[in-house]
């Protein structure tokens, strides 16, 4: 369904006819929250946030989570549809079964605006920056260049279909486990690869049970490399009838699989060791010019492409030159490392993650390219590593830590790129760089992460004090 809709559209499946109407009321949903949830305006004034409504639908909700000032609410119906609704191309994702894309039915357009005020937001409210100032410093959010199909990782969880059989899927928001036979966010050509997956790791099995926690599938449109991981916990496993299957199962030549060693209590799985079952044991993926080598662990953008406009936005803000000493704070396999390697004096890289340090000095060699790789908490070694005339730092997404940026303000450096995942840790974070002697010269929204809420940040900061 496309544009505005006269009439009820129910929302929930049959079984929303059925819930007591005690708890209901038609709202209008007049924007969108960070974290993805439409926001009203109950009849009393309290906010209603609520899951897969839009910003323009007249819709029917029901009250699951009541509070003095807000509540949560389900979409029961829509009475009138948002100009800025679409049929979204993936079924599952219609019907909000599947979490893995929860805007999936708002125009790619509305996407790109509500992103970008995502980071207005952050910045007006937690960084309390000069609204004025936001609006022409914040440009408008730099699309990705495919809104389908343009994930080169997808990562599917294990479960049971209805007649308890292995299966792969992913959780809606809630907790229900969806079994998924296709992702539309996976390269067109394997689209298909969570039913063929599946297939294959219950013939692998047989009637035994694997102990796999959730697969990985890896796709190179560039260098048409793929590879399968296999996360599992320790112990015995049938690693030569599992290569062999799981390595055939997609219909295409030289299909790697690994297996990732998992140990520990449930909420702290650590990576006990990797195996190579088929293939060479890493992916490779070509970016900025240069092929990459990756192992299952180490962290990539999942969005190739938009990995490229990063490090333009990166280069670009710290314009580095053959007299520069440069920081990569969080470097991971050295997504921006090896250009900055390419156009910088010296390059230092600080990553904590084992298998990211090993793969970011492989494709340092590979590249024959030279900059110092240290292996360690990026707060505690910055101290270390002299005074850098500029840094980049890309922390996840609980943003950087008081030693961190207090490192960072006693560093010196002229010029630091802020790449962030998380707007909100990133206006925490500018609140204090900018009192430890920086100014924010500008934030540009990136979009890395087409059909959700999420969206990637570079904001560049200079020295004034």
């Amino acid at each position: 369904m496309t544009g505005r809709q006269r009439g009820r559209v129910p929302f929930g499946g049959p079984s929303s006819c059925l819930r007591s109407r005690r708890n209901t009321e038609t709202i209008r949903i007049d924007s969108l929250a960070y974290g993805g949830d439409g926001v009203g305006h109950l009849a009393d004034g309290r906010v209603a946030f609520v899951p897969r409504g839009l910003p323009g639908d007249v819709c029917v909700v029901e009250y699951v989570d009541t509070g003095e000032r807000f509540v949560r609410a389900r979409l029961e119906s829509i009475v009138e549809e948002s100009s800025d609704r679409v049929q979204a191309l993936c079924p599952e994702a219609a019907s909000g079964r599947c979490g893995g894309c929860p805007w999936a039915d708002l125009a790619y357009e509305a996407q790109l605006r509500w992103k970008r005020q995502a980071v207005v937001d952050a910045l007006e409210r937690i960084a309390r920056m000069d609204a004025r100032w936001v609006e022409s410093h914040v440009p408008a959010c730099i699309a990705s260049k495919r809104e389908w199909h343009y994930r080169n990782k997808v990562e599917f969880e294990t479960g049971l279909d209805v007649a308890g059989r292995f299966t792969l899927g992913m959780h809606a928001r809630g907790g229900s486990f969806t079994p998924l036979s296709s992702c539309a966010l996976i390269p067109g050509k394997f689209s298909q690869a969570p039913k063929a997956l599946t297939g294959a790791l219950r013939f692998a099995a047989g009637q035994d049970d694997l102990g796999i926690e959730r697969v990985g599938i890896r796709v190179s449109t560039r260098t048409n490399d793929v590879e399968v991981a296999l996360w599992t916990s320790t112990g015995r496993f049938p690693r030569a009838r599992v290569a062999q299957v799981v390595g055939e199962s997609l219909a295409t030549k030289g299909v790697g699989v690994t297996r990732v060693l998992l140990k520990g209590p449930a909420k702290e799985r650590k990576v006990a060791g990797v195996e190579s079952l088929r293939g060479h044991g890493y992916w490779t993926e070509t970016v900025n010019g240069m092929t990459m080598l990756l192992s299952a662990p180490s962290f990539f953008q999942v969005n190739t492409p938009g990995a490229e406009t990063l490090t333009r936005l990166v280069l670009d803000g710290l314009s580095p030159d053959g007299l520069d000493y440069v920081l990569d704070l969080y470097s991971g396999a050295g997504t921006f490392t090896l250009p900055l390697a390419r156009e910088a004096h010296a390059v230092a890289a600080v990553e904590s993650a084992g298998s990211s340090v090993r793969d970011l000095r492989r494709n340092l060699e590979r590249n024959d390219l030279a900059a110092e790789v240290i292996g360690g908490d990026a707060a505690r070694e910055l101290a270390s590593l002299g005074s850098p005339d500029k840094v980049v730092v890309d922390p996840p997404r609980s943003g950087l830590g008081d030693k961190a940026v207090r490192g960072l303000c006693e560093s010196g450096a002229r010029t630091i790129a802020y790449v962030s995942c998380n707007p909100t840790t990133l206006a925490r974070d500018l609140v204090k760089l900018r009192a430890g002697g920086y100014e924010v010269e500008c934030v540009t929204p990136v979009d890395m992460f087409p059909q959700t809420y999420h969206v990637e940040t570079v904001a560049i900061l200079t020295r004034t004090s």
